[in-house]
């Protein structure tokens, strides 16, 4: 599943993927949230915990995952992905490259750090 962090800056839309990740969880929970974020800033700083493994996304979470890239490209500013998998960090920080927008991958110790990061906040870089 995936949740809404409720105590994110306003101006990120922060989520945390828990157990089994499923196509619902995007469209009901994932999608809206971004949709607000983005019609109130003109931008999407992202955040997402994985307190999960990659392995419990369904297919048809995949396919959701990309289509939240698609609908939102041009407006991607700040990504960051939290989680202790440092091949999961490398392939976030190496995305970036490839990406509009900046995507960084943090250790889940760092995690405030990643929440400031993605709001953009002065003198976390």
């Amino acid at each position: 599943m995936i949740k809404i962090i409720e105590n994110a800056p306003d101006n990120v839309a922060a989520f945390e993927a828990v157990n089994d990740v499923t196509s619902d969880d995007f469209e009901q929970v994932v999608f809206p949230h971004v949709k607000e974020v983005v019609a109130k800033y003109d931008e999407l700083n992202y955040l997402l915990v994985l307190n999960t493994a990659l392995s419990d996304f369904s297919a048809g979470a995949w396919m959701q995952d990309a289509l939240l890239g698609l609908r939102n490209i041009s407006e991607w500013n700040r990504v960051a992905i939290v989680t202790d998998d440092e091949t999961i960090i490398g392939f976030t920080d190496m995305f970036s490259k490839m990406m509009p927008g900046t995507f960084r991958g943090f250790k889940k110790s760092l995690y405030d750090e990643a929440m400031n990061w993605a709001a953009g906040k002065t003198g976390v870089e």
